[in-house]
């Protein structure tokens, strides 16, 4: 087939760059996790004088992962084609690995593509894709379980001060240690405004079951993530069956592929996918889908830069999670992030793409891969 004339991507170069956490003795901890740092994976994709600004959340092997095995697949195609690219590469990463590293690897590229796309046509991202919304709501997230009660109860009510009226806390990694948590940040942001729990698959389906009355009947919870590991379908499908009335049973912030997903819409109350994992905007398109057919709503994992564009293109929007860590990070890596407003994160009409420019000067202190930009 011939290719249309027009511009081709000339160039692909990858990044990556480590934040240290700002967490109690330099650490944060959820139910099931440890960790000190986190790593941004950068991907640019260059083509008529313009840029597109792609990223992902993991090891820095992603960073090598999109060298070796998709750069060459992006260069000299079309720049506009970004949902051909994207079956592209994973059709080339079949014996590589499509799931965990893979698709995070082309979820960056996808994004850098549609960001690069909008750049060419001088539009926001969010214009360039078949948008329901103009805004999406959040919810302030973070609440680690290593956190001393009066830094939780400073960062949960902060947001509902700044106008953010859901907030989400992890629990589970020492369940006698959360009613004291759980009763500290109900008293500090009132009856009103949501409260979230996130046990990161901390619990067994029994455990689930006890704190699920709990949560509900004592501090008015009403979104409990992941009670059981996210591959223990059975486990989620009985939690949401059995668990509490007004107690939303989440899960799907680990769906790499759309396999991943299929198996969860079943089996939970509201399906989440982030961005940077799911195969990038092209992919979170396709989750949509499913999600507009079960009837099901969809809630944006973290990465708030890109998810704010890209799940406006979402119709059975619930909510983005504006995690701190990742907060920080893009804090840090650009100029252009968005605040909230009224609770909502709205793009800017009048950036073009992601709306993002890379701050240099701040990572380079951060690299652990790639080479310096001048």
């Amino acid at each position: 087939m011939k290719r249309p004339d027009g511009p081709r991507v000339e160039n692909v170069d990858v990044h990556a760059f480590t934040v240290p956490t700002d967490g109690p003795d330099g650490v944060e901890t959820d139910g099931t996790l440890k960790w000190d740092s986190t790593t941004m994976v950068l991907v640019r994709v260059h083509a008529a004088g313009k840029t597109g600004i792609g990223y992902t959340y993991g090891d820095a092997s992603v960073a090598s992962f999109v060298e070796s095995k998709l750069a060459s697949l992006v260069q000299g195609e079309d720049p506009l084609g970004a949902p051909a690219l994207w079956y592209r590469m994973f059709a080339a990463i079949r014996n590589a690995g499509r799931s965990g590293v893979g698709a995070m690897a082309v979820s960056a590229v996808d994004i850098a593509l549609w960001d690069l796309r909008a750049r060419l046509l001088e539009l926001p991202l969010f214009r360039v894709l078949p948008a329901f919304h103009d805004a999406v709501p959040v919810y302030g997230s973070g609440g680690f379980a290593n956190y001393p009660v009066d830094r939780l109860v400073d960062q949960l009510g902060g947001w509902v001060e700044q106008g953010i009226d859901r907030v989400k806390l992890k629990t589970s990694r020492e369940p006698a240690a959360d009613p004291k948590r759980l009763t500290a940040v109900r008293e500090a942001i009132g009856a009103q405004p949501e409260l979230f729990v996130d046990a990161n698959g901390a619990l067994t389906r029994k455990q689930a079951l006890y704190w699920a009355d709990r949560f509900r009947d004592e501090w008015d919870v009403c979104w409990l993530e992941e009670p059981v590991s996210s591959d223990d379908v059975t486990g989620l499908r009985l939690v949401r069956d059995l668990g509490p009335g007004g107690l939303d049973v989440a899960a799907g912030e680990y769906g790499f592929v759309p396999r991943d997903f299929v198996d969860l819409v079943d089996v939970v109350d509201c399906l989440q996918a982030d961005v940077t994992r799911c195969g990038g905007v092209t992919g979170l398109l396709q989750v949509s889908g499913m999600c507009t057919t079960h009837q099901l709503d969809l809630s944006a994992h973290c990465a708030p830069a890109a998810s704010a564009h890209a799940f406006c293109a979402v119709k059975r929007l619930r909510h983005l999670e504006y995690f701190h860590d990742h907060i920080r990070c893009e804090d840090i890596a650009f100029d252009g992030t968005l605040s909230p407003e009224g609770g909502q994160l709205r793009p800017d009409p009048h950036r073009p793409g992601l709306g993002l420019e890379v701050r240099w000067r701040d990572l380079e202190p951060l690299r652990v891969h790639g080479s310096r930009v001048e």
